[in-house]
């Protein structure tokens, strides 16, 4: 008998789940290969990405702090809408997503 901890099994073989297919999303024009449930935070984290936003002062580099929408660390302009939090939003296919430099809302400012 296969115990968890001695198996190279996946995840989902342990659990017997069969996932819908991956797919892709663009990340600042890169293709990045997604799986179903994954949040765009997720995404961008498999890939190696791990900042996709600056802040407002000093223009410092962001990503995923808290991983459950409290600390705003990780928005991210996700199909034209800016300060998305990526941990939150679950990825589409054909998802969009763009670093967000300062508030997100570059060239609307009054």
């Amino acid at each position: 008998m296969n115990s968890p901890l001695n198996s190279p099994s996946k995840p989902t073989e342990l659990v017997g789940a069969a996932p819908d297919p991956p797919f892709t999303i663009t990340f600042d024009g890169r293709r990045l290969d997604a799986l179903p449930g994954q949040s765009i935070a997720a995404v961008l984290w498999s890939a190696g990405i791990l900042s996709w936003r600056t802040t407002r002062g000093g223009g410092r580099p962001r990503g995923a702090f808290c991983g459950i929408g409290q600390c705003y660390d990780c928005l991210a302009t996700v199909n034209g809408r800016p300060n998305r939090r990526a941990c939150l939003v679950t990825a589409s296919p054909g998802d969009t997503v763009t670093t967000q430099e300062g508030n997100g809302h570059a060239g609307f400012e009054e």
